[in-house]
């Protein structure tokens, strides 16, 4: 076999999943990767899996070598074909909880990732490095391989059967209008179908698989990218306007007069949805979610969990939750229903579903005025700072450290975040680059900028261009 003339990309391994530009991701380190993940089944004794695959235009060779490697070590595999992560989940916990989808879910199209479930639960970053160490191994004496041009296909028998899932849970008693954006990935054409199907009045927008990709990355978090969908939504007069992401895990709402809804006020009105059923039970939130979502359960008898970012603990903090938790969510735009009717997993098109579901049975009229419940919060979006080849544990240490002079809760279950009773703020270093993440959050403008002075306060001394970086967030 010939030796590889580049080194394995490591860095690729995340800590929620596999992911990278394709030009680390080649088909060489794919099939290494197959290898891994083969043993790792192997290992839980599973003989069986799911695999899905997404838009990008390397996901179905990816998805060829899985099938090629699995099979050759005698495990079955189960092929749905294109299709959004959601859909691959639903199979996966028909078949033992074991599924595997090629997908880089939001990012731009130059990329592309694997992510995975065991025994119905998501890997552990220790799992997703044992698959790298195994993968580096193996990635020696693979030989390179040639890239078929395969094309995607979609299942429908498949899509059928996830649909009528959708269809029997959820019950609309008036119709809306929906503009729906796929943002050309897996997950738009069977939205389309699913809201048309309970006899709403669908407008599609860019719900055609394309992994070019031609406007930009499939990410509705950033609000740039909604600018067609608002257009339409006014246009249209729409009821609502729905964003899901390039795999469909993830969604972004917009109002009838095309203002964002914040995921700090759909989780709130989520959790408001699950507490009437089911009171004084768990809902789950992530570290970057504001002091209003913790505030919000309290306030309706719930149990407040605030965990570490990333959609893989959500989910696992779910399933391993002997149902005390019943709703989950992140501020990137997970959704998670485990009260009994969802599946315990993220998936953007049925958090949707649920929500106008709610709607229709309310005495309010409108998207604006179910969510009025729970007003914008004064906040800024994550904000990306270098680190400036500062070891981020130095700059923690001097946070965690100086944070003791204001009155403020601190947690440090993922970085360093203070909540006061007004607001919060947090800085965490990021799990995929050399930079940090920092939000803050406020009842008001004046307390916005005073919690973010706080931040820069602790480090201007230190480090005075994160304490300048960090002035500067939006």
């Amino acid at each position: 076999m010939t030796t590889q003339p580049h080194s394995f990309p490591y860095y690729v391994f995340r800590a929620y999943d596999i992911r990278g530009k394709v030009s680390a991701l080649t088909p060489q380190v794919v099939e290494a990767i197959a290898y891994g993940l083969v043993l790792q089944f192997k290992k839980k004794n599973q003989s069986e899996i799911v695999l899905g695959y997404d838009a990008r235009l390397s996901s179905p060779e990816y998805a060829e070598i899985i099938v090629k490697i699995f099979e050759l070590n005698q495990l079955k595999v189960l092929q749905i074909g294109c299709c959004s992560s959601p859909m691959m989940y639903y199979f996966a916990c028909q078949m033992a909880g074991n599924g595997i989808m090629v997908t880089a879910s939001h990012n731009p199209k130059s990329d592309n990732g694997l992510k995975w479930m065991i025994n119905g639960l998501p890997p552990s970053p220790e799992m997703i490095q044992d698959v790298a160490v195994i993968a580096s191994e193996c990635y020696e004496n693979i030989a390179p391989l040639k890239s078929p041009n395969l094309e995607h296909h979609i299942h429908l028998e498949y899509g059928l059967k996830y649909q009528q899932a959708l269809l029997s849970d959820i019950h609309l008693q008036r119709p809306f209008k929906i503009i729906v954006d796929g943002m050309n990935g897996s997950a738009g054409y069977l939205a389309q179908t699913v809201f048309e199907k309970l006899g709403c009045q669908v407008i599609a927008l860019r719900c055609e698989v394309n992994g070019e990709f031609p406007d930009h990355a499939p990410d509705p978090s950033k609000e740039q990218h909604l600018a067609q969908l608002k257009e339409k939504v006014l246009i249209e007069q729409a009821d609502i306007g729905i964003a899901l992401d390039g795999d469909g895990d993830r969604l972004v709402l917009i109002d009838e007069n095309a203002h964002l809804i914040t995921a700090d006020r759909i989780l709130s009105l989520c959790a408001q949805m699950c507490l009437l059923k089911q009171p004084a039970k768990e809902i789950v939130f992530d570290v970057k979610c504001s002091t209003m979502v913790r505030n919000t359960i309290r306030d309706l008898g719930g149990i407040p969990k605030m965990i570490r970012t990333g959609s893989t603990f959500l989910r696992k903090y779910l399933a391993c939750s002997n149902g005390d938790a019943i709703f989950g969510g992140e501020y990137a735009g997970h959704y998670v229903f485990n009260d009994g009717r969802g599946y315990g997993y993220d998936d953007g098109l049925y958090a949707a579903l649920r929500i106008l579901e709610y709607l229709s049975l309310s005495d309010f009229k409108t998207v604006s005025s179910i969510f009025s419940q729970y007003p914008e919060r004064c906040s800024t979006e994550d904000t990306y700072i270098s680190t400036y080849a500062i070891d981020p544990q130095q700059v923690l240490d001097v946070v965690e450290l100086k944070s003791q002079a204001f009155d403020a809760q601190m947690s440090k279950i993922d970085g360093i975040r203070l909540d006061f009773e007004d607001g919060f703020g947090i800085i965490r270093a990021s799990n995929t680059g050399e930079y940090f993440t920092v939000r803050f959050d406020a009842d008001n403008p004046s307390r916005l900028k005073d919690i973010r002075g706080v931040f820069a306060s602790m480090l201007s001394e230190d480090y005075p261009q994160i304490a300048q970086n960090i002035l500067d967030a939006q």
